[in-house]
Order: structure tokens, then sequence, then C-alpha cells
């Protein structure tokens, strides 16, 4: 049961129209007691269990219960993080984020709390679940911290508050034009002993201990070669920055899946919470294989992530776009079921979309998209992309159906815009996830699609299926609206097209 004093305090806030910048902090104030609360006790409740909650890349055996622990906590620690630097920024003389960017980072917390939920009800550990679900009502929190910031949204803030410039911290360096013959890299990871480093994972190690400050760009090139580990680039190593040799040439694999007793959180070969992460010309994988369903190769939560030219190539739950606001370009998704899913604000633009052969009694689901509120920020926006099937699956039989997406959560929203569409997607376009679960929540969008995939004809009638018609309708899901892209994209010297 919620605390009273929270209750009140909530009931005041719903009672009025404006809020004041001190109530603004004392909502933040009190979410971040309840998510240290929620986490101090997690870990009593579980006693020993709690010694498993670790930073952990190995390959060791956990139970249900302690995974699902391990999850939790490692998320809570992402929230308390984020919440710490919403207070001391705004405790200073002015502030260094904007509606859009605590719009983004609350609706991140909110997931954060979903997920952790999520997962300990797959693993059945009901004590743990309502011990969170009734240490004082961090959903109502967050509810209205989210409802605070949307109400705001697309307000005019002053000047002072704007000041925050975040290309400031690059001296520089771009991603697009980073060369490793002619540019110098922090560190360098090459297998055979001639850089800093052999292991990627002891590079990272390497700068989390440099103890950099979180403005400064910080560049890791990672030389050819198919590397063999689980990588972490936790919230505290911000603007970090990937350079490969080539997506065929620089391979980061894993096959860890829910099968062999993962979380879908913990299956993620590469595995991303920093703000401002970069990576160009890379592969990142997951070899687990259709029979081992969920399996991960790269989850990103990075606010103002930037993926150039870069494979994720895996087979149910390939790419985790987790959370916060992230921008791919030019780059290539292979995979089977719910193959990009997540509830970040992503863009994918002028990117390769490979549909794989799944089990023979599975349908391929391009996208799973998990916005459980409505006043969420997030969504999937495909554009200009290509959809193909792989060459195993064109020669496959065809009773296997391909859709574009079915609803994860109940405000899943998904849109397909100027994309060519190959003859492999199914006439109604998108599947349900359970009956008719979401069909009048969702919003799925198709605008200026072509190639023999594309017709709308047969489309699905739900209620929340949308057919958009002109570049006003299409615009709000554009790299310049949807992600604000042009505040941060230019930095990194990545190509994007802003509008429609």
């Amino acid at each position: 049961m919620a605390n009273f004093s929270i209750l009140v305090f909530l009931l005041l806030l719903f009672t009025t129209n404006t809020f004041s910048l001190q109530q603004e902090i004392e909502l933040l104030k009190m979410t971040q007691t309840q998510v240290s609360q929620i986490m101090n006790n997690l870990l009593g409740k579980l006693g020993n269990e709690a010694m498993l909650v670790v930073d952990d890349h190995s390959h060791q055996n956990y139970s249900s219960t302690s995974v699902a622990l391990r999850d939790c906590a490692n998320l809570y620690e992402e929230s308390e993080y984020r919440l710490s630097y919403m207070m001391n920024s705004m405790n200073s003389s002015y502030y260094y984020y904007d509606n859009d960017d605590a719009l983004s980072w609350v609706s991140a917390l909110m997931t954060n709390h979903e997920t952790c939920l999520d997962g300990l009800k797959e693993k059945g550990y009901v004590g743990a679940h309502d011990e969170v679900l009734e240490n004082g009502n961090l959903t109502m929190l967050l509810g209205q911290a989210l409802d605070l910031y949307a109400k705001r949204k697309g307000k005019a803030k002053p000047k002072a508050e704007r000041a925050f410039s975040r290309s400031s911290s690059n001296g520089g360096i771009m991603l697009a034009s980073w060369n490793p013959s002619t540019s110098k890299a922090d560190f360098i990871v090459s297998q055979d002993g001639s850089g800093t480093h052999r292991t990627i994972r002891d590079a990272v190690e390497a700068l989390a201990s440099r103890g950099s400050k979180n403005e400064e760009r910080r560049i890791i090139y990672v030389r050819a070669g198919v590397y063999h580990e689980k990588v972490v680039i936790g919230p505290k190593l911000q603007n970090v920055m990937f350079v490969g040799d080539g997506m065929d040439r620089t391979i980061v694999t894993g096959s860890r899946s829910a099968a062999d007793g993962s979380s879908t959180l913990g299956s993620a070969t590469f595995d991303i919470s920093g703000d401002g992460f970069w990576a160009r010309d890379m592969t990142f994988e997951n070899t687990a294989g259709p029979r081992k369903h969920q399996a991960v190769a790269l989850k990103s939560g990075s606010d103002f992530s930037v993926f150039y030219r870069c494979r994720f190539r895996g087979y149910q739950d390939t790419l985790y776009v987790y959370a916060n606001r992230q921008f791919y370009r030019d780059c290539q998704i292979y995979g089977t079921i719910d193959f990009i899913f997540g509830d970040a604000t992503v863009v994918i633009q002028n990117s390769d979309i490979y549909v794989r052969k799944p089990m023979s009694s599975q349908s391929n689901y391009i996208t799973a998209q998990g916005r459980e509120n409505p006043k969420k920020p997030t969504g999937i926006s495909i554009i200009n992309c290509k959809v193909r099937p792989t060459s195993d699956f064109v020669t496959s039989e065809s009773s296997i159906k391909t859709f574009l997406g079915r609803p994860w959560k109940k405000y899943s929203r998904t849109v397909v815009m100027k994309s060519d569409l190959d003859g492999l997607i199914d006439p109604k376009g998108w599947g349900p996830w359970d009956g008719e679960f979401a069909i009048r929540t969702l919003y799925y969008g198709e605008y200026m699609n072509y190639g023999s995939g594309a017709s709308l004809r047969n489309r699905v009638n739900w209620p929340g299926f949308h057919v958009l018609n002109s570049a006003n309708e299409a615009s709000p899901f554009s790299v310049g609206e949807f992600l604000q892209g042009g505040r941060w994209i230019p930095a990194s010297g990545v190509p994007f097209s802003s509008g429609i």
C-alpha cells in the first residue's frame, strides 16, 4: 500500500493544472526514495541469494530466482543513477536537460520497473514481485511524473534551461569520419596482442577504471576478429564510441538464451546502458538458434545512441531496443520472431532487414514494440528500409508467414514508411499477440511503402491500424520530430534525413 503522505502529495498534484519547480523536485525525490527502498527490500528479503547480484560475465548457472533478482537490482541501480542526475541538475543554477529529455528518461524508468515485474512473474517468484508492488507504489509516482512531462511537451523553455550542448563533449570526434589509420583511440583491442588489450571486456574495464569525466568522448577500436564475449557498458560509462574493421570482420558473438536459463535481458551478447553510445563497422550476434527462443544479440538503453554500418544477427529477439532515443543508419538486422523489440524511441533508417527461416511451427514477426503507457513518447519507426528473406528462407516452405509486427504491450506503436517490402510479408501485414489483445489501443501505421508485400488491400482492419495519407501525418515519426535528432545526431557525422 502506498504511503499516506505520497497519496496526499499525488492527490494535490492531480487537482492542480500547474506544477511548481519545488513540486517537481519533490516528486522526483519521492520516486528516488521508492526505488532505493525497493532495491534494499528485495536484497534483504532474498538474503544470501543477493550475493549473486553482480555484473556477471560467466556461464555460471543461476536459479531462476537469482536471475530475476539480478536483473531487477541492475535495473533499479540504473534508475537510481538517472534520478540522481536529474535531481542534481535541478538543484544546480540551470537545467542540464529539457522536457523531451525528462519525458524519455521517466519513460525509461517506467520500463525498468515494468521489466523487473515481468521478469519476476516469468520466473514465478511471487514473493519478490509482491514486495516490489507494495513498496510505495512506484508505478503511481512514475505515472504522475510522466503525466507532468507529457503535459509540458512542446512548450517553450527558458533559454537557460536549454544551455547544455550535447555536441560540446565530442572534441571534434565524429563517428562517421574516424579513421583507425590516422585517428587516435583510447584503447585498441586486438587478439594478436598488438593492441592495448586482447579482449573487449578488458578494454571496457580499463576504461571504467580510468575515471574520466562522462563528458569526454572515449574511443575503443576493435580490430578484425571474432570475439566470443559478453560485453556490458554500464550506466556510468557514457559517450563511449566503438569502431571495428567492418561488419564482416569485427564480430562480437555469444550464445546465451532463455532456453539455457538466461533471462531475456541477461541473454544479450552486448548490453549498453550508458548514454551517448556510438558504434560503427561491427557485427553483434547471438548464435543460440531458433530452438533456444529468446536470445538477444544487442540490448541498448543508451539515450542519444547511434549505430552506423552495424550488423545485428540472431533469431528470436535479436535487437532489444530497450529504452531511450536511438538511431540506426545503414545497418543490417537479421532474425525470425520479434527480432526488433523493446520500448525505446527508435528510428531505423536506410537499413536492410533480413527475415530468417524459423522453426516449421513458427511465424515470423519483425517487430514487437513494448509501450505500456499511451503518454510514453516511445515507438519503432522504420524508414526507407528493405525487407528481404535470407537465402535459406527463400528456398524453405512457403507456408511460413511473416508479419511486420505484433503488439507486445497494450499501447504498442510501430510505423513502416517508404520501405521496400518483399512479397514474404503476409497480406494482412500485422499479426496478433493473443487474440484481440491491444488491437484497439495499439498504433500501427504504414506510409508510401512499395514492393510486392506493400499492398494495403488486405491489411488488418484493426481500430489501431492506420494508413498514413500525407507527409504531415507521417512526420511525427521522422528523425527530426520523433527523436529530436537534429539536436544530437549531427555531432556523430552520420548521414540522416530529418524529415519524411
